[in-house]
């Protein structure tokens, strides 16, 4: 009975924390994140201040968004079936991208909000470590299936992902926009299949 009492107070606790994420993604997002209060995000939630600063001062809440949207990505290709043994392409590893992509052209100015946040490094965060791995891995996956020699398919993910994180951050500060941060990631992709050595 204890054990249920408490299971129950962890899935009300889980539960009142997913509504305080979906109240401030609709307010960051209608209203822009400057300008959203902890105040409005308690009232669009309908709980207290307190209970909305529980779950983390703005910056937190942003980075919870977006890294619970990413996990869920990745969650979503585990169930997905295993792909096919054919050959890959660029374009497949381009692929594993299309969604991140996607998702930080949906609302360009709180993309650089959240990675504003990351390079602050205030508040942790997921994305360098264990969001990071799961994408290594998924790349290595695909890069195995290239003519990359398997040797060089670790050091191949590496430099792509790392191009990707580059990327995102330069198109997300404005200096490029994201369809021309989608076609640098291709060709640096490009680059590394087709150049084995370059990666070197």
């Amino acid at each position: 009975m204890f054990n249920e009492r408490v299971q129950s107070r962890s899935e009300q606790q889980a539960a009142t924390r997913q509504k305080v994420l979906a109240a401030a993604d609709r307010l960051f997002r209608a209203q822009g994140f400057k300008a959203t209060t902890i105040r409005q995000i308690a009232a669009e939630a309908d709980v207290s201040t307190g209970t909305v600063m529980a779950a983390g001062d703005k910056d937190a809440l942003l980075v919870a968004i977006f890294e619970n949207w990413i996990t869920s990505v990745h969650d979503n290709r585990h169930t997905e079936p295993a792909p096919a043994t054919t050959t890959a392409t660029a374009e497949d590893v381009l692929q594993l991208f299309g969604p991140f992509v996607g998702y930080f052209a949906l609302d360009s100015e709180l993309s650089r909000e959240y990675l504003a946040i990351l390079v602050r490094g205030n508040h942790e965060s997921v994305i360098f470590r264990d969001l990071a791995q799961a994408l290594l891995g998924e790349l290595e996956a695909v890069l195995a299936r290239t003519a990359l020699p398997p040797d060089q398919v670790a050091r191949g993910a590496r430099t792509i992902y790392l191009a990707y994180l580059g990327l995102l951050m330069t198109a997300s500060s404005g200096a490029i926009a994201m369809p021309e941060a989608a076609v640098q990631l291709r060709e640096t992709i490009e680059f590394v299949i087709t150049h084995p050595k370059g990666t070197r």
